[in-house]
């Protein structure tokens, strides 16, 4: 097997706060899958760096009355402390906030300018009077225009995954102050993409580069229409680099953070004697880029259209992984499921969740789930009951004689789990782990078989049975170091322990083809304890936010979360109320939007002819056949929207934070189609 030169990189995590669990499923298949490539023998780096740029930053060091410079380089620290702590190994660990970065983002600026994809524009932003600055995306919450979810972010949709400008939101609000921002103009710089839509129609459609499910996505939502263009710079002030001969303009968050993948391989490079470009202007280098599947627009459209005009070799491939639930709902502070990676240091082996995400993740972009109870279950069945138990139940038996000089008599054992090894790599090159997973179980199971059978604690009271005694062992230890060189990329801790048992260092997958002979064996320690569910219940409780005191006399204690969550907005007058028309309708349609992830269209009467044609995000939470028939509250006055699916006249009325947590509104018995809702 020849050996491959890849550059591995995950998405920059922002400067503006702890890494938690969900950030965590990222980074752990990201450093799992390069564990395994450098096991394999191949060249593989790892590069990574902090988002620093962008007025939230500004915010927060203002917040602490320290420099922005201060607040970003305290919060790579406790970033880096965090993926230490979960044995996660960057080959360099950079910050966008670079000198390498700033002299980066004018070589791509420049190649923009002379592609003539650059264009000036007078655009209307969102401004906060209260604050007094044009609000960023990440600033503004409201309605999504495509398929009505609440509470969605000022770029793009959660839901519907669609992505639009922060003016088209229904009901903006500021997330600085609360207020309801004004529409101004601003002139700014955009990147003209649409140039380049038949190199991103290609090059997104060309088997491998992405999956199946989100190149169809790309192709059936994006680049079916003409590409808008890309809004590159901000106005001042702004913190992060400023734009050459624009006096109060800046670059982009967005512009300059993946151009960090690139300074921080530079940095790595020029401390290591290597040349940049022959790692990102080589055709011989594999990119991979591992994302989360909510900027997958940006990494599949933005980047590969900047690379390109740059003169950057393109990513062979970008991983795209889904979210983290906690026991089926999306993480919550006030459930102490919102848990930061230090807080679960404080009581678990990372371990753990290493072994448990790997056992989930597969190459698509399903969210995952952190079920409390099945990840005690797994750890303590798998990780403890069958792999260490290997070592545990025969290591202690032959301490002192060491393995046997040949290898013995085993059935078979050892040659097939070896013939396993590629479809076990085979698997871990796909980012198909649990199904690796699996099939290394399969091969404990097999192994603890052979020892039940054998039944060496046995043989250890006839001292006539001493070599047979030895070969078992020696049967069963190489059994479990087998596994562990598979294992070796979601356990390296595992892995160094067994490395000093055996005197002998896992160097490289081939180590599980041949069994180890006539070798010393150091004094048996434990390699693993179970996870206990009070250290668990322990992180939970840690990471639970302080309740507010009872409300006096109230007798329901209802949660604050939601209206935490969504505040109350500004007072308005009766008047302006009764603008809104409300209406009693029935659903006498529903069916499903095939080019949609998260609409049903609707069809609701209003009583006698009158219907209306609805699309809704309601996907994930109801099945269409069970809502005919059903009443519902429904914005009857509002001005129809042409969508790409068709017209929606109108909106129905729910509640909750989306996705499956979406709760319909119905009158009570007796309401007719048509009423008025007063």
């Amino acid at each position: 097997m020849s050996q491959r030169r890849i550059l591995v990189t995950s998405a920059l995590p922002y400067a503006n706060g702890p890494i938690h669990l969900g950030h965590l499923v990222e980074y752990i298949q990201t450093d799992i899958w390069v564990r395994f490539q450098k096991l394999r023998g191949h060249d593989c780096r790892y590069f990574c760096a902090d988002d620093t740029h962008g007025t939230a930053i500004m915010k927060s060091a203002k917040e602490r009355n320290i420099p922005e410079e201060t607040w970003i380089a305290q919060m790579k620290e406790a970033h880096l402390k965090a993926f230490t702590g979960f044995q996660i190994e960057f080959d360099h660990y950079g910050s966008t906030h670079s000198d390498a970065n700033r002299e980066l983002c004018g070589s791509f600026w420049q190649s923009l300018l002379n592609a003539d994809l650059v264009v000036e524009k007078e655009v209307i932003r969102l401004y906060d009077p209260k604050v007094g600055m044009f609000l960023a995306d990440r600033f503004v919450k409201g309605t999504c225009p495509n398929c009505g979810a609440p509470n969605q972010n000022g770029d793009s949709c959660v839901q519907c995954q669609a992505t639009y400008d922060p003016t088209e939101l229904i009901d903006p609000k500021s997330t600085l102050s609360e207020a309801t921002p004004e529409k101004r103009p601003s002139k700014q710089l955009f990147v003209q993409l649409e140039k380049l839509h038949s190199f991103l129609d290609e090059w997104t459609q060309e088997p491998g580069h992405l999956q199946t499910e989100s190149a169809n996505y790309l192709k059936n939502f994006f680049l079916k229409e003409p590409l808008k263009d890309w809004d590159i710079s901000r106005p001042g002030p702004y913190f992060g680099f400023q734009i050459p001969d624009r006096k109060d303009d800046y670059w982009y968050v967005w512009f300059d953070a993946p151009i960090g993948y690139i300074a921080s391989t530079k940095e790595w490079c020029d401390a290591n004697g290597q040349s940049y470009e022959d790692w990102w202007k080589n055709s011989d280098t594999e990119i991979h880029h591992f994302i989360g599947k909510d900027i997958t627009y940006f990494h599949t459209l933005f980047w590969p259209a900047m690379l390109k005009t740059a003169g950057f070799t393109l990513p062979k491939r970008i991983h795209i992984h889904g979210f983290l639930t906690v026991d089926g709902k999306k993480m919550s502070k006030s459930d102490g499921t919102f848990i930061e990676a230090l807080t679960y240091l404080n009581h678990l082996n990372p371990s753990y969740l290493r072994y448990f995400y790997a056992s989930k993740l597969s190459a698509n972009d399903g969210d995952l789930d952190l079920n409390t109870q099945e990840i005690i279950s797994k750890v303590n069945s798998d990780l403890v009951g069958k792999v260490v138990n290997l070592a545990s139940r025969s290591a202690k038996f032959i301490q002192e004689t060491g393995l046997s000089e040949t290898y013995p008599e085993d059935g078979g054992l050892f040659q097939q789990a070896s013939a396993e090894g590629d479809a076990i790599a085979e698997a871990f090159e796909a980012c198909e782990f649990s199904q690796a997973v699996r099939r290394i179980m399969a091969l404990a199971d097999q192994a603890n078989q052979y020892i039940d059978q054998q039944a060496p604690w046995k043989m250890k009271k006839d001292p006539d049975q001493a070599q047979a005694l030895q070969d078992v062992c020696t049967v069963a230890l190489n059994l479990y170091r087998q596994i562990i060189v598979y294992l070796k990329p979601i356990l390296p801790e595992l892995a160094e322990k067994t490395d000093t048992l055996f005197n002998k260092p896992i160097e490289h997958w081939e180590d599980a083809k041949t069994p180890l002979v006539n070798q010393s064996i150091q004094k048996f320690k434990h390699l693993m304890t179970r996870i206990e569910e009070k250290k668990v219940n322990a992180v939970i409780e840690e990471s639970k936010q302080p309740e507010e005191a009872p409300i006096a006399g109230g007798e329901f204690q209802d949660s604050a979360e939601p209206l935490e969550k969504e505040p109350l907005s500004e007072t308005i007058e009766f008047d302006d109320f009764m603008k809104v028309d409300l209406r009693v309708a029935r659903i006498v349609e529903a069916k499903e939007v095939p080019e949609a992830r998260k609409l049903l269209q609707l069809t609701l009467s209003l009583g006698g002819e009158e219907r209306r044609n609805v699309f809704a995000g309601i996907k994930a939470a109801y099945e269409p056949e069970a809502l005919v028939g059903r009443l519902v509250i429904m914005v009857a006055n509002l001005a129809p929207r042409k969508m790409r699916f068709g017209v929606s006249e109108g909106m129905v009325v729910a509640s909750g934070p989306g996705g499956k947590d979406v709760f319909l509104l119905s009158p009570d018995e007796g309401a007719l189609p048509g009423q008025r809702v007063h």
